[in-house]
């Protein structure tokens, strides 16, 4: 079964085997609307679906348009009005407008610029997808030219509002070391936000199968084990051993990358001994100044489920609002 998010991929399978496809954008949104720019929905010429643009609203409508475009091979731009009743049987607070790219395969949406699009995907490499929506033409974009958009996977339009780039940016990844009670509470919590969690832990007996069901769990001691995680712009690492001897090895590696958000468990005195620590070890100030500690937002949080909550809350703030 093809996953809710590959929409390309479908699109492609559709093509290659035969069928019509298209694949349906969003460009332009309401700040209610259940999917923002950069959705994709995949269309065959038998009205199969994979994706969505829009919760519900308008898919019956972009099927329809995608049929015809399979037909003559052009793209289109749709708009659609959502009322407020429309939007309400949908569960959002209000209607607005939508605009949608819809691309024919095999059309103005070459195959092969389709298949490097879900080759890149599949190796976990950020691709751009562009398109002149007024002429149709499509460029694949490589990572190095995608830097300030990869972390928020933020899709849009060019300075010139010409060009569209929909950013497919490699899964968000989370780095949990130590398999403590708040990592068990973390862990699922993480995934069904969005992100694949690793658990990091030496000791067996915390880091096990039976407490992260479903998990990758590493053994290597934490400086080994961050060396083979890579952390990148798509990752959170999240330390909470308590130990000096766990955490300090994997917060250097952590500071020293690109992920987005480093939070240590500690208190405030803590903190400042974890600080005078990596100071003589030379780590810069402006490094140590990312670490988010005592971690997580400041809700009062106690219990191990609710520092877990504030942990998660405070990964997201970094990513949409660094």
């Amino acid at each position: 079964m093809t996953a809710l998010d590959d929409a390309p991929r479908a699109a492609l399978d559709w093509h290659r085997a035969g069928q019509g496809a298209a694949l349906a954008t969003v460009i332009e949104t309401w700040g209610s609307a259940p999917r923002p720019r950069g959705s994709q929905l995949a269309i065959s010429s038998e009205a199969k679906l994979v994706g969505s643009v829009s919760g519900g609203c308008v898919e019956g409508a972009v099927v329809a348009e995608a049929l015809d475009a399979m037909g003559d091979g052009k793209h289109r731009i749709l708009e659609y009005g959502v009322s407020d009743d429309e939007a309400f049987a949908v569960g959002l607070a209000c209607g607005g407008t939508i605009r949608i790219l819809l691309e024919p395969v095999g059309g103005t949406l070459p195959e092969d610029a389709l298949a490097e699009i879900v080759a890149r995907r599949a190796r976990s490499e950020a691709v751009g997808q562009a398109v002149d929506v007024e002429t149709g033409a499509v460029r694949v974009l490589a990572a190095d030219v995608l830097t300030d958009r990869i972390r928020e996977e933020r899709s849009g339009f060019d300075p010139d509002g010409k060009v569209f780039v929909t950013v497919h940016a490699p899964p968000l990844r989370l780095a949990v070391v130590g398999g403590v009670h708040i990592a068990q509470a973390l862990v699922p919590m993480a995934r069904l936000a969005g992100y694949a969690p690793t658990v990091i832990d030496p000791r067996e007996a915390f880091a096990s199968p039976e407490r992260f069901p479903d998990t990758v769990l590493v053994h290597d001691w934490p400086d080994e084990a961050m060396a083979a995680f890579a952390p990148d712009a798509r990752c959170a690492v999240v330390l909470l051993t308590h130990d000096p001897k766990l955490d300090d090895p994997a917060l250097v590696a952590a500071l020293g990358s690109d992920a987005f958000y480093v939070g240590a468990l500690g208190s405030t005195r803590t903190h400042a001994k974890r600080v005078e620590r990596l100071r003589d070890a030379g780590v810069p100030q402006d490094r140590i100044d990312r670490i988010d500690a005592p971690i997580g937002l400041d809700i009062g949080a106690r219990a191990p489920g609710e520092i877990a909550v504030a942990v998660l809350a405070a990964m997201t703030q970094a990513l949409r609002r660094p």
